[in-house]
């Protein structure tokens, strides 16, 4: 895969894996971060080219900058892959204004932001890939925040597919439970109820979204736009 692929969020567990898979089809690749620093030893690992940068998803000015820094380093890119995001426990009847702020901010406005200041460097035939979530198909008790963020980024993406075709193919990825630190935290017998609720009676696996990422991006996806890709085990099925 000769191409340029810049990939937000690019230090989450997710991220990380899209970057290797991509990074394993020969892929060139910009990834951002809040920390370029804790990325910078990942990215030397990688057996391609791959270059850090500092991102805020949520402050425009720093992603007009990173838009800015692209150009002036690749020129244009195949594939934009927005995987930036922030997941809190936040019970509604508590949640303040500034909670509901941030999870808006950097999980929708990010994505927003991120995408109008890249869309000019994106070649005919690109695509984008936003990594969703179930919840936002289905919504998340005491994360109302990120959900309904998520669910935005559905519209977002289905809005863009319309609006952005047939010069570029706008998809998403909505994970299920997948095997991160953040189940792992979990009580284990919470863990396991989830598992026992999933057909395939399993957590997903980091590399199984990165997979999807990939065909998503190539050409045996090159009729599929607006779609959102479940991948949760069978756990929610549209």
């Amino acid at each position: 895969m000769s191409s340029y692929v810049l990939i937000t969020g690019a230090n989450g567990e997710i991220g990380r894996a899209v970057a290797r898979a991509f990074a394993a089809e020969g892929a060139t690749l910009a990834l951002t971060d809040l920390n370029p620093a804790a990325l910078e030893s990942f990215a030397a690992e990688l057996p391609t080219e791959a270059h850090v940068f500092r991102h805020d998803v949520a402050n425009g000015e720093e992603t007009a900058e990173l838009a800015r820094q692209l150009t002036e380093r690749f020129g244009a890119l195949d594939t934009v892959i927005t995987s930036a995001g922030l997941y809190e426990h936040l019970p509604f009847a508590t949640l303040k204004p500034g909670d509901w702020a941030r999870g808006i901010a950097i999980n929708l406005d990010g994505v927003y932001l991120t995408l109008q200041a890249v869309l000019p460097l994106i070649r005919d035939g690109g695509s984008i890939i936003n990594i969703a979530s179930m919840a936002g198909h289905r919504g998340s008790a005491d994360h109302a925040p990120y959900a309904s963020a998520k669910g935005g980024v559905l519209a977002l993406t289905r809005s863009l597919a319309q609006e952005l075709g047939p010069r570029i193919r706008v998809n998403a990825i909505s994970p299920g439970l997948i095997d991160t630190r953040m189940m792992q935290s979990l009580a284990p017998d919470r863990v396991q109820k989830a598992i026992e609720g999933l057909p395939l009676r399993r957590l997903g696996r980091v590399e199984e979204v990165a997979s999807v990422a990939v065909f998503l991006a190539g050409p045996g996806a090159s009729y599929i736009s607006g779609e959102a890709i479940q991948v949760n085990g069978g756990l929610y099925m549209a």
